[in-house]
């Protein structure tokens, strides 16, 4: 599966009604650790078919960014049946990642 781009006109539909866990990377195409988790995320979505992986990028949906109070970026965030379960800010390795899916 590939990432999915999430905005508010599909945020409902892919995240809160998705049947699978969802990882959410919000970030800007001008962080440093952004552009290092970018990779690791893109991997996570091509492997494990068992996650709906979505990035949000912050500068042009602000609204998002707001509601899941992101202060900082990379901020990860893992979904289930819409409720958030785990979160992260900061650079993350491809392991601590996929511990906060299980």
């Amino acid at each position: 599966m590939s990432v999915i781009k999430i905005s508010k006109n599909n945020f409902e539909q892919e995240v809160l009604k998705s049947d699978k866990k969802v990882l959410l990377d919000f970030y800007a195409d001008w962080c440093g650790p952004c552009r290092m988790v970018s990779p690791i995320v893109d991997e996570i979505a091509s492997e494990h078919p068992e996650y709906k992986v979505g990035k949000i990028n912050v500068d042009e949906q602000t609204e998002l960014a707001s509601d899941f109070r992101v202060m900082s970026i990379p901020s990860l965030f893992v979904l289930q049946n819409g409720k958030i379960i785990d979160r992260a800010v900061g650079a993350r390795s491809k392991e601590q990642i996929l511990a906060m899916l299980k």
